[in-house]
């Protein structure tokens, strides 16, 4: 791995059953709070929209060549973590002692030392608790949403063109230390964005559900569509957004894109949660 408004809150206690009563018409203005386990998180309802994803000009001479070009994407709505997930989080689905986090001491930091796969396995046992469908965002998805989505101001970094006003990065991460390390920070200190998410910039990188595939297509390369492979996907990375602790200000740039095995965790990567909108049932009165 690379080192570089109001929301209305719908309560769903989620143990051994299940509920969820809410009108569609609403869904612009809301979020929804899981529990389970004992330990609450928080999904922000991200409204579908067009958008240009890649080197925009708020981007300025930042871009790098697997940003370029810019270009339009249009997707569906989805619910995005307000947080990444925490050690908190992590350890009551997983368990305690399964949170190898290197800031350790630290529940409400991010979870890290995470590996793609690990957020798969996280994912499985979240969904066989709540009886949903869980998972990484797409890299579209993380995009639009670090932007601000259809509310999206045009900031260089995820709220702010001011680094300092939204992330913690290798300038600022020694500032008011917490944890066994003191790299990581708790969830939610800096301003959140447009659509009231946190950290999307710096803290942890963020794994996204997409194979990173730019490397094989440049320069006037092909490739067979069918990749990967089979038996050569050891060789594909997949993607991670948002930069970290330890990264630079230009790897927090909302188009910024890194990549690295699935194997692959380290004390600068965790992850953040996505949900289809429509798999949350929806009752009318």
């Amino acid at each position: 791995m690379k080192k570089i408004h109001t929301i209305f809150t719908f309560v769903l206690i989620l143990g051994i059953t299940t509920a969820c009563v809410q009108d569609k018409s609403d869904h612009k203005a809301q979020g929804i709070t899981f529990t389970v386990n004992g330990e609450s998180f928080e999904m922000i309802f991200v409204e579908g929209g067009t958008f240009t994803m890649g080197c925009t000009g708020e981007q300025g001479d930042d871009c790098e060549d697997d940003e370029k070009p810019a270009h339009e994407e249009t997707l569906s709505a989805f619910y995005m973590g307000k947080y990444e997930v925490t050690q908190k989080l992590w350890s009551a689905i997983m368990d305690p002692e399964l949170n190898s986090s290197y800031n350790s001491g630290c529940e409400e930091c991010p979870a890290e030392r995470i590996n793609w796969k690990d957020t798969q396995v996280f994912i499985t046992k979240l969904n066989i608790l709540t009886k949903k469908k869980f998972r990484l965002p797409t890299e579209v998805e993380w995009e639009y949403a670090a932007r601000g989505g259809n509310q999206s101001r045009g900031y260089k970094y995820s709220g702010s063109n001011k680094i300092d006003e939204v992330a913690w990065y290798f300038d600022n991460y020694q500032n008011n230390k917490q944890g066994s390390k003191g790299t990581t920070h708790p969830i939610g200190m800096k301003k959140p964005n447009e659509l009231g998410l946190y950290d999307m910039s710096g803290n942890v990188w963020e794994w996204c559900s997409d194979w990173y595939t730019q490397e094989y297509t440049r320069n006037g390369k092909t490739v067979h569509p069918g990749w990967p492979y089979g038996g050569t996907h050891l060789f594909f990375r997949r993607v991670l957004r948002g930069g970290s602790w330890g990264g630079t200000a230009k790897g927090c740039r909302v188009s910024y894109i890194d990549y690295d095995v699935e194997k692959h965790h380290d004390e600068f990567g965790g992850f953040r949660l996505a949900l289809n909108a429509d798999s949350v049932q929806v009752t009318t009165n």
